[in-house]
């Protein structure tokens, strides 16, 4: 009876302590679902005023959606960045319906993005969500470039100093 006490409170000191680690980095105290919430709605506010991206996410998304859609961009990057289970979709499919959607287009997105991170956010959490950003990209990409039978090969990563 003693050790399985023991083990539970092993068991439960262990969860405490766990470090979040992205990218081999831990992850920094100050990374909180507030701080991911100003980024989704910071980033999703310059997105709509974009020359380029605006009327992109106008065709996808009608008005009255915004809210759910910004809802679940909160759970996709608190699941991605602090490991929570909220986001339980699959990022993708929309974006392999959309017709015309360009290198210029994640350019674009990730230019956004970073601006948006380095604004609201320390620079070691900006710089995580810039890492996975580009990831991300870089995927989507390859997806995209494989969906539309497309040749990948020459599908490189956009870097963040081409930003």
């Amino acid at each position: 009876m003693v050790r399985d006490k023991e083990r539970a409170g092993m068991i439960e000191e262990s969860r405490i302590d766990r470090t979040i680690v992205i990218d081999g980095i831990p992850l920094p105290d100050m990374l909180d679902e507030q701080m991911v919430r100003a980024v989704v709605h910071g980033f999703y506010d310059e997105i709509r005023r974009d020359d380029l991206l605006g009327p992109v996410f106008a065709a996808e998304i009608a008005a009255d959606a915004w809210p759910a859609h910004l809802e679940k961009m909160c759970d996709f990057w608190s699941a991605t960045l602090l490991r929570t289970s909220r986001y339980g979709g699959r990022p993708l499919p929309p974006h392999l319906a959309i017709e015309g959607l360009e290198e210029r287009h994640f350019r674009r997105w990730l230019t956004l993005f970073r601006a948006t991170v380095q604004r609201l956010c320390p620079p070691e959490v900006a710089q995580l969500f810039i890492n996975r950003a580009l990831r991300i990209a870089h995927s989507f990409r390859l997806a995209i470039a494989f969906h539309r039978g497309e040749n990948a090969i020459h599908i490189q990563p956009i870097g963040e100093d081409v930003l």
